[in-house]
Order: structure tokens, then sequence, then C-alpha cells
């Protein structure tokens, strides 16, 4: 099935931050109640035709900041050899910068150094993602945050009023391919907007929970998931994601 075109009528809902008032969210209802899953291992064709099986791995991870890779740190130290395929190579340099001279997980064989390959005997994917379901944490503790954030974006805006005053906007949205700068459009294969991915029973903002709870904060994720639940009782045929129509209209 065909990856629809990322331009399309949106539902959206504003509200302020329940714990800062000089925030408003500003979330896409689409996306977040759309049933896009990620199918790692499951259909999904990896961002490059010629490394399929490394899904979005390919190109490592930036941190989005010290705090971030600190974290990711204390979590390297927690992987032995039956977690992490390429521990031997990684465990002394996992990190590297790119042309910009920004920090990101060091690039391998061609992909991420945290990626175990087909084969390996504690199954292909993710080490950190691993780690967690080892350690029974979830995977927003172990992953650097692009990582457990995609495809969920959280962008920042201040927005100017006529009366001088201003208020923070946090948007949560689709992780599109635009998202990725110039080149996102040059992915091979994409899931957010392919219906392959548009499999959950439930949607996002419920498969998503602890994901969204981390980026918005628990008061704020709970009136979102009440706009979302009435948004799904309630919306128009415009409203549903092009690419979970079928599913959630059959």
């Amino acid at each position: 099935m065909p990856e629809v075109d990322p331009v399309f009528p949106r539902a959206w809902v504003e509200f302020a931050d329940p714990d800062d008032a000089e925030q408003v969210f500003r979330c896409d209802l689409t996306w977040l109640t759309s049933s896009w899953s990620c199918i790692f291992g499951n259909g999904c064709q990896g961002i490059y035709a010629d490394r399929p099986d490394d899904g979005c791995c390919t190109l490592g991870a930036h941190f989005s900041d010290e705090a971030d890779e600190a974290r990711v740190a204390a979590q390297v130290e927690q992987l032995t050899d039956a977690d992490w395929q390429l521990r031997p190579k990684g465990r002394k340099r996992w990190v590297e910068t790119d042309d910009d001279g920004e920090r990101k997980t060091r690039v391998v064989d061609g992909a991420c150094v945290f990626l175990n390959r087909p084969g390996f005997p504690a199954g292909a994917g993710c080490a950190l993602h691993g780690l967690a379901l080892r350690t029974g944490q979830h995977f927003v503790a172990t992953k650097p945050d692009v990582c457990w954030q995609l495809p969920i974006r959280r962008t920042y805006r201040t927005v100017e009023l006529p009366d001088d005053t201003s208020y923070l906007e946090i948007t949560i949205a689709e992780y599109q391919r635009s998202g990725w700068g110039p080149g996102g459009h040059d992915l091979d294969w994409y899931c957010s907007g392919n219906t392959e991915a548009h499999v959950a029973a439930e949607a996002v903002y419920v498969t998503n929970a602890t994901e969204l709870t981390e980026l918005m904060g628990a008061a704020a994720y709970d009136e979102l998931a009440q706009h979302c639940a009435t948004h799904l009782r309630s919306r128009s045929a415009l409203a549903i994601h092009p690419a979970s129509r079928d599913r959630l209209t059959r």
C-alpha cells in the first residue's frame, strides 16, 4: 500500500499547560488518534532500500543535549556481550561527531553501533531497547531521546500576541519526512504516513502514553487523552489520518 501525501486536513487542539500557565500545548489530534504502530521486524522496510533490516537506525542518533547523552551513557554501562553485538567495537567509543560537530551515536559497519544485526542470539534490533526489556524498564529510560520519541515530534515556538504579551507554544505532532530536514524526502521508505504501519488496535495516544507523558507531563497528558477520546467519538471522515482510514472506518 502507498505512503500517503503528508498534506491533508488535520484536527488540532490547543490547551494551557496545567503545570505552567505561560505554556500552551498544540496537539495534532489526527495523528494522535491514528492507528500507527512501529513495525520494526514485522514489515518495516528500513529508511534505505539497501539496508532493509536497519529500520530507522542506519544513521545513528543525535543527542538532544548533554543530559540525554549522560543518561544513555549510564545505560551503556549495563550492556553485556549477550545484549550488544558490537560491544567489542563500541565499548570504548560509541559516540562520534557529525560534519557540524554535533554528537551522536557512532555508525559502525553501516548502521548505529547499538543495532544488533539479524542472527544475533539476543535478537535483531536496538541493544538499548533490549536492555529495557531485560531489566523491566520502559525504553524511554534507556534509548536516546530522538529514538524513543520518533515518530512523535515536539517543537517549540514563541507566540507574540497583539497586546505585546507572548506565550510558549509546544506542538506535539507527527514526525513527518520533513522533520528529518531536506534529506527526509530522499528516504526510500518511511513509516509515519505509510498504510503498512497503521495497523494498531489502539490509537497512538494510548499505545505511546509513556512517551507522551514524558514529553508533556502527566497532567497535560491526561488532558490530551480526554481530547483524543472525545475526538475519536465525534470526528468526521476528514479528520481521520489517511493512512489509518481503511482500518478505522471498516
